[in-house]
């Protein structure tokens, strides 16, 4: 099992896929937090389009009814998620899925639903939420990989250009940011020097 890249951004909009897919990025989520309804349909929408047009994975966060119903072969849950979202109707709905771990015991209810990647964060600390979970650290990948066997393994969380390669040779299978993709004054140029960062080959 594999990811289709080892650079995986998190964009809160739809034009951040054409953006980053047009530069190489081929694994980017759609995490929406403000907007519903009609516009939220909009946005997931749009977000396919561009990523079928780029050859992008998409990954949809959290909404996983949506993604049934408009097409969206890949989502990602959070453990809260997990409480209320219908496994058994996302995968008979042929979509893959991906799950955040934080501790051992969330590790353990990821890997009883199967999913295509596990994600473990904060690896370093990060101001775009608050956490109640310290930074992992990077020796702490190492240790997820030993327990998720041929799972792809996510790192996310605090993670810079500067931190990427470090996060690879500790048995993260792919890295994953935010801010240090969309927040860069030139993200294109920022895109392929995370390719170029990680040995992305895509």
């Amino acid at each position: 099992m594999s990811l289709a890249s080892r650079i995986y951004p998190v964009v809160d909009r739809a034009d951040w896929i054409d953006r980053l897919g047009g530069a190489g990025a081929r694994l980017i989520q759609l995490r929406v937090k403000d907007l519903q309804g009609a516009a939220l349909l909009a946005e997931i929408r749009a977000a396919k389009a561009h990523a079928a047009r780029h050859g992008v994975t998409l990954v949809l966060n959290d909404y996983w009814r949506l993604a049934l119903d408009e097409g969206i072969d890949f989502i990602h849950l959070g453990q809260e998620d997990l409480d209320t979202a219908d496994v058994a109707a996302i995968r008979a709905g042929g979509i893959r899925l991906g799950v955040s771990t934080h501790s051992t015991d969330e590790l353990d209810r990821a890997l009883s639903v199967a999913p295509d990647y596990v994600a473990l964060g904060p690896v370093w600390p990060t101001k775009l939420k608050k956490m109640p979970w310290a930074p992992q650290g990077v020796e702490r990948l190492a240790e997820w990989k030993r327990l998720v066997g041929p799972v792809p393994l996510v790192a996310i969380g605090g993670i810079t250009l500067a931190r990427a390669a470090s996060c690879i040779a500790a048995g993260a299978d792919c890295v994953s940011a935010v801010s240090d993709f969309t927040g860069q004054p030139d993200p294109e140029a920022q895109v392929r020097a995370w390719l170029a960062a990680t040995g992305d080959m895509t």
